[in-house]
């Protein structure tokens, strides 16, 4: 599949491929991405006859993704919105959520300068829109829901664990090692399914 990525626009990389290798996906399900970037994980989801919304804070994300699906001929299977984190989606639930979120620490004098920066900026330790993520989406998931993030050896996996451990979530863990880091992938269940 070929993608249009224009300058300042997350192109998809090792994190963003261990999400799309890992998708998983049933026709008719309804499906939230959230920071989009140039909208792979939404047109994988909506190829396979998923309802997917995609946001995005970027503008310039939301545009390329949008063209992006329209090239592949899925665009009337995705809605768009501009957005932080759950903003754009308000009180709606869905049944899988993926998110390739800002994870890698860096320290506050060095504050994102552009909207390509803010796409891997995790604040000081990593964490900083990690565990706003946490704490927000099992408000988002419809019953029997379940969500995939990644997040960076880097940036207190344990802590992670520990959150979701204490939600009664049922955790899948799969690794890829980098030459600075080791990506996680998080797939999350309620520990009743």
């Amino acid at each position: 599949m070929k993608l249009e990525v224009p300058e300042g626009v997350y192109k998809p990389a090792e994190d963003t491929f261990l999400l799309a290798d890992n998708l998983e996906v049933k026709k008719g399900e309804s499906v939230l991405e959230i920071g989009t970037g140039c909208g792979l994980l939404s047109i994988l989801a909506a190829k396979e006859g998923a309802r997917v919304t995609a946001t995005d804070i970027s503008p310039k994300a939301i545009k390329c993704a949008e063209e992006n699906s329209e090239k592949l001929e899925v665009r009337a299977k995705i809605k768009f919105r501009k957005g932080d984190l759950f903003d754009p989606v308000e009180r709606k639930n869905f049944d899988l959520i993926v998110f390739n979120p800002p994870y890698l620490p860096v320290p506050d004098a060095e504050s994102p300068k552009t909207a390509l920066e803010r796409s891997w900026n995790g604040g000081k330790d990593g964490r900083k829109v990690i565990d706003r993520f946490l704490d927000q989406v099992e408000g988002h998931l419809n019953r029997g829901g379940r969500f995939s993030f990644i997040q960076s050896s880097l940036s207190g996996v344990g802590k992670t664990l520990k959150s979701l451990e204490g939600k009664k979530f049922r955790v899948n863990m799969r690794t890829e090692k980098l030459s600075f880091e080791r990506l996680y992938l998080f797939q999350v269940t309620s520990a009743g399914q």
